[in-house]
């Protein structure tokens, strides 16, 4: 069996753990390397379009020489006036394929809309919100938001499964 060579684009934990939750479950052998990526997108996307940019962004400048690279992006979009969480992923491969998918959508809290309205990012307003530190790092703003029903890594493995979904039927 040929060994993959995937990397994770990014250094967040959550991320990266979504990412290999999904892997070591597939009959692969995968080496899997965490590449702080850059989206080319604001740090806090503000729309749909931006936040899937920044995932396809983060998996074209971590592919390198791997087989193929995944990025994730988490951001937010407004809706009749309401702003909703929304996250992104992409996987890119050695033959140019890119293949993306979305998950989970949440609208926030008029009090965190407002931060993120005036330029704070969502990171540091959910601290805040929930008067912890590193949120972000772990169960995300879906967790504080679904009262830890579904946490980052969830969530962003659900996309992952969609994106190695993807990359099999195309593979085959």
């Amino acid at each position: 069996m040929k060994k993959i060579r995937a990397a994770i684009a990014s250094k967040n934990p959550a991320k990266i753990n979504a990412v290999s939750n999904v892997l070591k479950n597939m009959e692969w052998a995968i080496d899997l390397s965490a590449i702080d990526a850059d989206s080319e997108v604001s740090a806090q996307p503000f729309s749909q379009q931006e936040t899937r940019q920044g995932a396809v962004n983060r998996a074209k400048n971590a592919l390198g020489d791997y087989d193929f690279a995944i990025g994730l992006e988490g951001g937010v979009y407004e809706l009749e006036g309401t702003l909703f969480l929304c996250n992104w992923g992409a996987l890119a491969t050695q033959d140019g394929q890119v293949f993306t998918a979305a998950g989970a959508q949440i609208p926030l809290p008029e009090e965190i809309a407002e931060g993120l309205r005036k330029g704070t990012e969502l990171g540091p307003i959910m601290d805040e919100y929930a008067n912890e530190s590193g949120i972000r790092q772990h169960k995300g703003a879906i967790g504080i938001l679904t009262n830890g029903l579904v946490n980052r890594g969830e969530m962003f493995g659900h996309i992952v499964k969609l994106l190695i979904g993807q990359y099999q039927r195309h593979s085959d």
